[in-house]
Parts: structure tokens; sequence; C-alpha cells
């Protein structure tokens, strides 16, 4: 490496990185020492910016933080700011450092503007989620769908992918599971045979969609039980839900976002399949086995040249 002063190990973390900065900060050059004061106040800029937006913050020459970054013993500014990339990839970054870095999304325009209020909403609702469900709740709702005789998945529009996606896996495990509406037909002619010992997981979300509201209705009429998932505890579809559940949906687009419920969804099926008999796995596996035998999966080795 050129001008490497400090050694440091193979893959530095951050936190290391901005140590080893502020205890040479003292013997820097004026120039550099702008540099380096800026990264450990800003310490987050790194991860986002390129040399020129954060040279620029700093009113420096971009080149002073190549300078600055190969005095502690790094080959350029690229690989500086490798190991504050990866730190919040990998989702490591404290709350108040997450916070900075959202701000810094927004520094550039109304596009990075649109980014960063779209990152703050899909981490708020996550942690909105998690924050305010249960264990417990979640335990109680995969009981009744591992233990049900048929469950039923209803959602429609944008929940419609989500609500299959769902009954596919879950119909690996535990092969009662299917999502209903099918083939164009309204979500009621889905329940024509369901009552008790049944499920209903029901989905919807505001502007809540008639066609499920009814749907529900209809099957708590039928001695069904109810799962309902909604972005209110005023929802219709939560009203006679034994098992309720709030999803945030927050977003500043037009559309629903469904960050947060796909996460719900897929700890949900977590639960349940946590709570299934030990042959679920052995299903889940034979699935898979059945499907490498047909050539379902693509297989790179034996593929044709």
């Amino acid at each position: 490496m050129n001008d490497m002063n400090i050694p440091l190990s193979r893959n530095p973390a951050p936190a290391s990185v901005l140590e080893q900065l502020s205890k040479e900060l003292a013997q820097l050059s004026p120039e550099l020492r702008k540099a380096a004061s800026y990264v450990l106040e800003n310490p987050n800029d790194v991860s986002v910016s390129s040399i020129r937006e954060i040279a620029d913050a700093a009113n420096v020459k971009p080149n002073t933080f190549v300078r600055m970054a190969r005095t502690i013993g790094f080959e350029g500014y690229e690989d500086f700011r490798r190991p504050f990339r990866e730190e919040i990839r990998q989702g490591r970054e404290s709350f108040p450092d997450r916070a900075r870095w959202l701000q810094s999304l927004a520094k550039g325009g109304r596009l990075d503007g649109l980014y960063s209020r779209m990152a703050a909403a899909s981490i708020a609702n996550i942690e909105d989620l998690f924050s305010n469900a249960e264990a417990p709740s979640l335990n109680a709702a995969a009981q009744e769908i591992v233990g049900a005789r048929a469950t039923y998945v209803l959602g429609v529009g944008i929940a419609n992918a989500l609500a299959r996606n769902f009954a596919y896996l879950a119909g690996m495990a535990v092969g009662t599971v299917s999502s209903i509406p099918r083939d164009g037909s309204p979500p009621v002619d889905g329940l024509v045979r369901a009552g008790e010992g049944d499920v209903l997981i029901a989905m919807t979300f505001k502007p809540y969609r008639r066609e499920v509201v009814e749907a529900v209705q209809a099957a708590v009429e039928q001695g069904v039980t109810i799962i309902g998932i909604s972005d209110s505890l005023a929802s219709p579809v939560l009203r006679q839900a034994k098992h309720r559940f709030v999803v945030p949906v927050d977003t500043p687009q037009f559309f629903t976002s469904t960050v947060a419920l796909s996460a719900f969804l897929e700890t949900l099926m977590a639960f349940v399949i946590a709570d299934a008999d030990p042959e679920v796995i052995a299903n889940i596996e034979r699935f898979h086995q059945r499907r490498h035998e047909l050539g379902i999966y693509f297989d790179d080795e034996n593929a044709a040249g």
C-alpha cells in the first residue's frame, strides 16, 4: 500500500477505522485534518457518498480523502469506505447511526429525497411491526393453522400475491392450506365448504376491499375461525377475528407498502413450521428432493453447454 503508516486488520470494523483516524488527527496536515474531522463527525456519509460528494461537504479536494485513507493504511477512498458500506449491508448500524444515514441519503436532490423517504418508511414499518407483535399471539395463530381441518388464505389486489405465496409455502409443510379467490371467482365461493374446524386468514388494507369484508362475515356465520390482518384495529376484518394483527403499510408513494406484510407472513410461516409435527421437515425435504429428481431446479453442473 502507498503511504501506509498505520497497520490495520484485513477486515477492520468501522469503529476501528474511526478510532485509528482519531489517534492520527493531531499529526495530520490541516487539509487532511479537515477531511478526517468530517469523517469522524459524519461517519455514515462515508457509506453513501461518492468521493466528490464527501469532498464537497468537507470543503476539500477529492484527492485529500485519498491521501487521508492512505495515511491510515488503505489503498484509496473506495478501500477506506468498504467497511462502512459492509456495516450497513449487514444491518449492524445502531438506530442513531441509521437516522444519520437516512438524513445523508436526502442530500442530493429530489430523487435522493424520495430514496431516503422510501428507506425510512420501510424501516419504520418493520420496526413498528415487530415492536407491537408478540410471539405468543403469533404462536396461537400458528397453532390454529396447524390444527385446522383446512386453512384458507384470502388476499386480493396487492395482497393477493403474498396470500398465494403463503399458501404455497405452507402447503409444502401442512398440506391443508390453500389460497382464495380461485380462477376469478369471488372469495365467498372458495368458502362454500368451510365450517367449524377451519381457519380463514383474511387481509385487507385501506381502502378496505368489500369482497374481503363480506367473505369474513360469511365465514363467521359458518363457524370459521378468523385470523385478521390489517392496518388498523378499526378495520372491518378485525372486528370479528379471533386473532388480530395490525401491520403498518405507510409509504411516501401512492401504493400501499407490503414490506411489513411480507415480513409478518414470513414470521407467521416460521411459527407454523416450528409448531408443526416433526414430519413437516421431512415433507419439505421430500418435496424439494422430488423437484430435483424431476429436473425442475436448474443444475449448473449438468446444464447443456
